[in-house]
């Protein structure tokens, strides 16, 4: 099932921070700063759209792990960028580290793990 999934896959993705990301509007804090929660979800989409090329149709991939260390605040209107490396792949177990980056500091960093699915019997579980 993960015939093409492969370590060394990449991906990048971008968030110019807006009053919606901030801890603030998550309820994960009271500053107007990027908020944990996002950094989370920013460095998921990384993972996702590293492997979205190599799935078969039908496939997808969901999370089940994240380690991450959210190291320095960002304000409003920094452009973040979040970069996901595959790094292992043992069966349907995807293993990525991650990094989030604001411009040239290090925002946060960490592990992200994630199984390869059928999307269809997933979701015929999930609602089960």
């Amino acid at each position: 099932m993960a015939g093409q999934l492969t370590a060394g896959l990449t991906a990048k993705v971008q968030l110019t921070v807006g009053d919606a990301d901030t801890a603030q509007a998550l309820g994960s804090g009271d500053v107007p700063v990027l908020a944990t929660p996002r950094v989370v979800a920013l460095a998921e989409a990384a993972t996702v759209a590293a492997t979205a090329r190599a799935l078969d149709s039908g496939q997808t991939t969901v999370g089940v792990r994240v380690e991450l260390d959210h190291r320095a605040a960002t304000p409003i209107g920094r452009l973040v960028t979040a970069e996901a490396l595959l790094t292992k792949v043992d069966g349907r177990k995807l293993f990525f580290d991650v990094t989030v980056r604001d411009g040239e500091t290090v925002a946060a960093e960490g592990k992200v793990e994630r199984v390869l699915v059928d999307r269809s019997r997933f979701l015929e579980k999930a609602m089960e």
